[in-house]
């Protein structure tokens, strides 16, 4: 067309500009065949921005012109997925891949089955939108079901077309593909990076998931990202093809990129041969890939397997061993989680492994360490666990430095808070007892704290819990009752900051202030909780609800509990010896007792406290406890044989030889070996001061009243059609029986209601009764 028939038809013009660039940006960048010279191409590309700036009404949705980047967005758009983007189920042996083309071939009731075999890519999962053929939308996986809305950053890939091509187009298509960056263009990007003396990236993969995050598209188009199809989500005014390599077929005449190393195999010998030659060609190809992908090719057998939680049956992700290399431990430290979960890390020389410059590798425990042998100096080989997580697979012995130096030992303080480490017996995890103080775990101590089955405290959600703890806000529990309203407009003003989002009222120049009046008012209501619910909100390891109320039933205040020894609540029913000492060494780390302090002074104060219960009398005879006090060799009958001499508790601390009562030398032994400990005996005297104390606070007892329901325990599970699981157990209690947290032998009965979990297939294996509401009300008589 001539430049006169343009300046008479621009419409015409800019809509054959638009066709013949896009011709060539498909030659160009998916068919890898240059049809026009860089000259020519810009020379057109220059022509057609004249004219859509001449006529704006004649910019298409797929015109070129829109590659090149839009202004910066305040924040990405949440986008739900037609159809959601599961994740794969992934396999690392061979032996992986055999069980997996079995379960295939046994749920299809087949000998052999055909299987497309494609590279998996090590980019970006990526949903494209196309509606009568033209690109309106891009999403992210996000967690598969809701991603984010990065249309305006995709758009500058010049692999994905803006508009399809073909004539008989589907009314709506999602495109399921990968977002990567190639290696020739990262390189040249980080090359780009050292001259204006900038950070380079780690790896491809980081490269395009950096551009993708980009608010402003503008600096995503100076990236060369690419885009490869293989998958569909929703499909609407079309045939969907029988197969799935016919699928990825389809995809290419319609001008979608597919990747070339793919395939049609035939069972479990193809897949195998197939991830060989993929893995034996992987250095030379253009792009990171960390597997391949199988998938069954026939689509009606894809639907007949289903899915199996959160990914099908029918497909599996065959990763690539993971990559090692040989580095140097400098240091050994421990990181503190925010369970209170201490790990050893071991800080390294730099090292490049898997694609990444490794520094710092996990030696997930203090047992680890010590199997492995891992001390600082020493050569180790450094492993990137699943091309993700490095970690220290082995010490290189011959390689390690003379004088030789001394194996790890785990700190017996926290790093952090300084509070004492602890480590339970039978668990590999070490934990810092300070779980109100740390502030490693700090957040999560309060997230537990507030939640409506602890001290309830309506609206404190997790994104305000962050924000407050992040602006300085709250550093512990008490500082929950200590916020005003101008620290929590404060709060809000720092995390919309944060965010980078303005809420319309702050731009009218209004606050809103109801949301924080409300959940002012929630804090001072969660004041008064009953000592149960307390206790529950504490964070104390292996305390949950039916804990915290078998300690406010039977020891009745907060200040007996908080300083109960374990021995004592070791006589308690239904807590045992791992429990109690959990309870024990929470309230002896002085800095959690700080913290309950705090909580207390600022107007916490427990409901329902009451004497001990009239039964501790009974649980308080010298014989349970001397038992409980868990001295070694020294049973309940060895127990009893002492005090029917006559000695109480002040006579056995004072005492350093046992051999005159009677007892086997073993047992004497034992008994003056932990006697010999100050420490011991200065536990036993004070475990018998409360032990008078609480005999004074303990009423006579009365006539025990049973209920029907006397020495049942019930669990509760899952959502009861009419009762909430307080009213329930209220019931319950009310008739006699015990509501338990976990499963046992000693379950009586289970109540399920609707989504039941592993608490129900728990009681299933032990043939536990269960129960549904109504065959529990009529259990109760109700």
């Amino acid at each position: 067309m001539s430049s006169e028939d343009m300046a008479q038809d621009p419409a015409a013009r800019a809509a054959w500009l638009t066709a013949e660039l896009n011709r060539h940006l498909h030659a160009y960048h998916v068919l890898d065949a240059p049809t026009i010279p860089d000259a020519e191409y810009d020379k057109l590309f220059g022509e057609l921005q004249q004219l859509e700036a001449a006529h704006p009404e004649l910019v298409a949705p797929d015109s070129p012109t829109m590659r090149v980047g839009a202004p910066p967005l305040g924040q990405f758009a949440a986008v739900t997925h037609a159809v959601p983007m599961l994740s794969l189920n992934n396999g690392f042996t061979e032996e992986d891949v055999e069980n997996f083309d079995r379960r295939v071939r046994d749920g299809l009731d087949a000998v052999a089955v055909d299987y497309a075999a494609e590279v998996k890519f090590d980019g970006l999962a990526i949903n494209l939108r196309y509606e009568n053929g033209v690109f309106v939308q891009a999403a992210t996986r996000g967690d598969g079901y809701t991603g984010e809305d990065v249309t305006a950053n995709i758009r500058t890939i010049r692999t994905i077309p803006l508009r399809l091509h073909g004539d008989k187009l589907p009314a709506i298509l999602d495109v399921r593909g990968e977002v990567l960056m190639f290696k020739a263009e990262f390189e040249a990007m980080n090359a780009r990076q050292r001259a204006a003396g900038q950070k380079e990236f780690v790896n491809p993969r980081n490269a395009a998931a950096g551009a993708l995050r980009q608010l402003d598209s503008r600096i995503t188009a100076q990236r060369r990202l690419r885009f490869f199809a293989y998958g569909i989500g929703e499909l609407v005014g079309a045939d969907l093809p029988d197969r799935h390599s016919a699928l990825l077929d389809w995809y290419e005449t319609l001008g979608l990129p597919v990747a070339k190393d793919r395939g049609v195999v035939r069972g479990k010998e193809g897949l195998l041969a197939f991830y060989a030659g993929i893995g034996k060609g992987r250095p030379a190809m253009p792009y990171e890939i960390d597997g391949v992908v199988y998938k069954v090719d026939r689509l009606e057998d894809q639907r007949a397997l289903g899915f199996v939680s959160r990914a099908p049956r029918f497909a599996l992700a065959h990763k690539f061993p993971a990559e090692e290399a040989l580095t140097t431990v400098q240091s050994i430290e421990v990181q503190v989680g925010r369970t209170g979960a201490i790990t050893p890390v071991a800080r390294l020389v730099p090292v490049f492994v898997g694609g990444v410059t490794v520094t710092n590798a996990t030696l997930h425990n203090e047992d680890e360490v010590r199997r492995k042998d891992v001390r600082v100096g020493d050569t180790v080989i450094v492993r990137r666990a699943g091309d993700v997580i490095p970690e220290v697979l082995a010490v290189v012995p011959e390689k390690r430095p003379t004088p030789e130096p001394p194996a790890y030992v785990l700190p017996k303080a926290c790093p952090v808070c300084g509070s004492h480490v602890v480590r339970e017996e039978g668990e590999a995890i070490a934990r810092c007892s300070g779980g109100l103080f740390c502030s490693a775990q700090r957040k999560e101590a309060i997230r537990h704290f507030a939640g409506r089955r602890m001290m309830d405290i309506e609206g404190l959600g997790d994104r305000y819990i962050d924000s407050l703890v992040e602006a300085s806000l709250v550093h512990s529990v008490a500082d929950l009752y200590k916020l005003t309203l101008d620290d929590l407009l404060k709060m809000k003003r720092l995390a919309d900051e944060r965010d980078g989002t303005t809420p319309e009222t702050v731009k009218q120049g209004k606050v809103a202030t109801k949301w924080a009046d409300n959940l002012l008012l929630a804090i001072e209501a969660s004041k008064r909780p009953p000592l149960e619910r307390l206790l529950f909100a504490l964070g104390i390891r292996h305390v949950g609800e039916s804990t915290g109320k078998t300690l406010a039933d039977w020891l009745g205040k907060f200040e007996l509990i908080r300083r109960a020894p374990a021995a004592l609540l070791r006589v308690l029913p239904d807590i045992g010896g791992t429990v109690a000492e959990s309870i024990a060494e929470f309230f002896a780390e002085p800095k959690n007792q700080q913290a309950i302090d705090a909580l207390l002074a600022a107007g916490v104060t427990p409901q329902g406290e009451h004497a001990p219960k009239a039964q501790l009398r009974e649980k308080l005879e010298p014989v349970k406890l001397l038992a409980a006090l868990d001295i070694p060799k020294l049973t309940e009958p060895r127990a009893r044989q002492l005090v029917e001499q006559g000695l109480t508790f002040e006579a056995l601390a004072s005492r350093r030889t046992f051999d005159v009562f009677g007892l086997p030398a073993t047992v004497a032994a034992a008994l003056e070996a932990w006697m010999a400990d100050a420490a011991n005996r200065d536990a036993l005297l004070r475990l018998d001061a409360l032990r008078t104390e609480l005999l004074a606070q303990v009423p006579e007892a009365a006539e025990s009243v049973e209920g029907p329901m006397s020495g049942k325990t019930f669990v509760l599970t899952g959502t009861l059609p009419t009762l909430s699981r307080d009213a329930a157990g209220a019931m319950i209690e009310a008739a006699g029986g015990k509501v338990s947290g976990s499963v046992s032998k000693k379950t009586s009965y289970v109540v399920a209601g609707a989504e039941a979990g592993s608490k129900l297939a728990k009681a299933e294996e032990l043939g536990v009764t269960i129960l549904d509401e109504a065959a529990l009300l009529t259990l109760l008589g109700k």
